[in-house]
């Protein structure tokens, strides 16, 4: 039985959260391997809405192992209010069913500030982060500054370890002009939090190789998309954390060889939330027609995301670094209507025809889209479960993308119901 890795292949938000829910169903364990609270997924499950930061989709399904890995950046107080809100929906969450590394870093009020101190300060040229403080705690871990949800189990460690912390923190507060945080009450505050959240502390690399072993099903959930990757993104305009699914393996604690299959999630148009280079971006009557059609807000923030037509160079790209074996391709209704649709097949920069995304951020803002018209559909694909549900234009819109990005649809999605999924191939089957 095949293991599944499920990435975005393109800016995040491509309906990452219905597509896991779905395979959650056939998995036995459900991991999240990257970000923070900074990721949004709604889940609608039996008409009920679910909208989950920092959970594995798997939590709202009962008899499922949910794991956050140590790729993870956590704040445990957003943690808890997202487990009031879930058990308030009637969600039981317990050690039972979620696990959390010990390794796991943690993401403090002062990250928090910092993050919106920068951003503040950035004016126009600011990355557009959500404030959350992920990009200040990744910066902590790299540089072994970070605190451990392990830690928060000694006092006397915790102590140590806060003091060197803040010689860093408060030379940065003192600059932004923020208050200076004293050791001792910060220590106070994290120790009594940590009784709510060591129980679900455990080597999260040992679990899962047990699972292995014993051939249980694991789906790993990653967040954001891959051209948000820190290293393969569009610098500077991304996250703090690698998002494509290679990632899995450090973020969890198990070897590369135990990821069978990745799921490219893709959204059959573009989309992108903040700042940042968007070569097929429709700032016009397209774009809000598709924002409004699509319901294009974030799930964490609220903004409103930008709308463009699909980019078939990025996806194709994704793929690529991503190691993506075949593709969920979600949204398809948003379509229906559209008398034609447009993909982009290539960019132009400086009158040349390339087929990249070039990694200088200068030329990301200088590519001009090469597109290749559709004829649209008037028939309804909403709901739709077969093939043969769909107008012939519609199939033949998903083969050109096919053949473009150079993988095959192995699921589409067509409405935000969990069985509204047109299925070709079983990711669990390889």
């Amino acid at each position: 039985m095949a293991n599944v890795a499920v990435v975005g292949s393109q800016w995040g938000d491509e309906g990452k959260g219905k597509i896991v829910d779905w395979l959650s169903t056939r998995a036995d364990v459900v991991v999240r391997f990257q970000g923070g609270h900074n990721a949004g997924h709604t889940l609608v499950v039996d008409g009920t809405v679910y909208k989950l930061s920092l959970l594995p989709s798997g939590i709202v399904r009962p008899g499922k192992l949910s794991i956050i890995g140590n790729g993870v950046v956590l704040d445990p107080s957003a943690l808890l209010d997202e487990m009031d809100r879930l058990a308030d929906q009637g969600v039981q969450i317990s050690p039972d069913n979620l696990v959390i590394a010990e390794n796991i870093p943690l993401i403090l009020p002062l990250h928090r500030e910092l993050d919106e101190a920068r951003e503040a300060a950035a004016g126009s040229g600011k990355i557009g982060t959500t404030k959350r403080g992920i990009g200040p705690a990744y910066e902590d871990k790299a540089a072994r500054r970070a605190i451990r949800l392990i830690d928060l189990a000694d006092p006397d460690y915790l102590a140590a370890r806060l003091e060197g912390l803040l010689a860093h923190h408060n030379i940065l507060r003192r600059h932004y002009d923020l208050a200076q945080i004293d050791a001792g009450e910060l220590a106070g505050d994290l120790l009594a939090i940590a009784p709510k959240v060591l129980p679900f502390a455990a080597p999260v690399w040992q679990k899962l190789d047990n699972m292995a072993r014993a051939e249980k099903k694991i789906l790993f959930e990653g967040a954001q998309g891959t051209m948000l990757d820190i290293d393969h993104g569009t610098y500077p305009f991304v996250t703090s954390s690698n998002t494509l699914a290679g990632q899995a393996a450090a973020g969890s604690g198990i070897g590369p060889q135990a990821l069978n299959y990745v799921l490219g999630i893709t959204k059959a148009y573009t989309t992108r939330v903040g700042s940042g280079p968007f070569p097929t971006e429709q700032d016009n009557e397209t774009g809000q027609k598709l924002g409004e059609r699509g319901a294009e807000f974030g799930t964490v923030t609220g903004r409103q995301r930008r709308c463009g037509w699909f980019d078939a160079v990025m996806v194709r790209q994704a793929i690529v670094t991503g190691g993506i074996s075949g593709i969920a391709l979600t949204k398809m209704d948003v379509l229906d209507g559209f008398a034609e649709l447009k993909v982009c097949i290539a960019y132009k920069l400086d009158g040349k025809r390339i087929h990249r995304l070039p990694a200088s951020a200068h030329d990301q803002a200088r590519v001009e889209p090469v597109y290749e018209s559709f004829e649209g559909w008037t028939r309804s694909t909403r709901g739709a479960r077969s093939w043969a549900d769909l107008p012939a234009t519609a199939v033949k819109y998903v083969r050109r993308l096919e053949e473009l990005i150079g993988a095959p649809v192995a699921m589409l999605s067509t409405s935000p119901e969990r069985e509204d999924v047109i299925l070709m191939r079983d990711p669990f089957k390889g």
